[in-house]
């Protein structure tokens, strides 16, 4: 599996110099992150990353629009060279660039088009972090009005790095009943009052 996002780059661009792997600014795992890294590889050799998210952004948004096509697409039933032919149909109508053609097509050859969308989400976190956007997510019990949002986002910024850009996502969970879960990047913290109850739930039990 390790050896993937070379044959993927190598289905992407027929020139042989771009065989050698660009870094993306995040590292992902598993399948979808190789599949994104691969394609966020050829795309900036190609000079075509902002073109190619855009492609992907409109055929993810066509897969939420039009359910027949995306289970059509998703009918483990139905042969691999079937789902290509639909595929190519798509993407002459939309003008699709070789690069995304290529990447989708990629994908339905090895038979995974059930993962695609979270590949498209995957290189769409590659692509937040080119852009050196940092997504957070903060968790209340209830929501934050308008001033304690612009406080705690001014907050936040201070774990940033120069150069870079958070992205606040505010989320509202009343089991979690006071207090809040804050997700920055990697790094998680929790500080609220269920968790606080919980452990000391624990060390009570512990101790009886």
């Amino acid at each position: 599996m390790a050896a993937i996002a070379p044959r993927l780059v190598r289905s992407f661009s027929s020139s042989a110099g771009h065989l050698q792997m660009i870094k993306p600014p995040i590292q992902l795992f598993g399948l979808e992150g190789r599949y994104a890294t691969a394609l966020y590889s050829a795309s900036v050799k190609e000079k075509k990353l902002e073109a190619v998210e855009k492609e992907l952004l409109e055929f993810q948004g066509l897969l939420k629009k039009d359910q027949k096509l995306k289970e059509f697409l998703l009918n483990p039933t139905l042969k691999r060279n079937i789902k290509k032919e639909a595929l190519l149909s798509v993407f002459k109508k939309q003008n699709t660039s070789s690069i995304s053609s290529n990447f989708f097509n990629a994908i339905a050859d090895n038979g995974r088009m059930n993962r695609v969308e979270s590949m498209i989400n995957a290189f769409k976190t590659i692509m937040s972090a080119h852009r050196g956007e940092v997504q957070c997510e903060v968790t209340t019990a209830k929501p934050l009005d308008k001033a304690m949002e612009q406080e705690l986002h001014e907050a936040l910024k201070g774990f940033l790095k120069s150069g870079q850009k958070l992205l606040l996502h505010t989320k509202v969970d009343p089991s979690i009943i006071g207090g809040m879960i804050i997700a920055v990047g990697d790094k998680y913290v929790d500080m609220s009052m269920s968790s606080k109850i919980k452990k000391y739930f624990d060390l009570i039990s512990a101790s009886v």
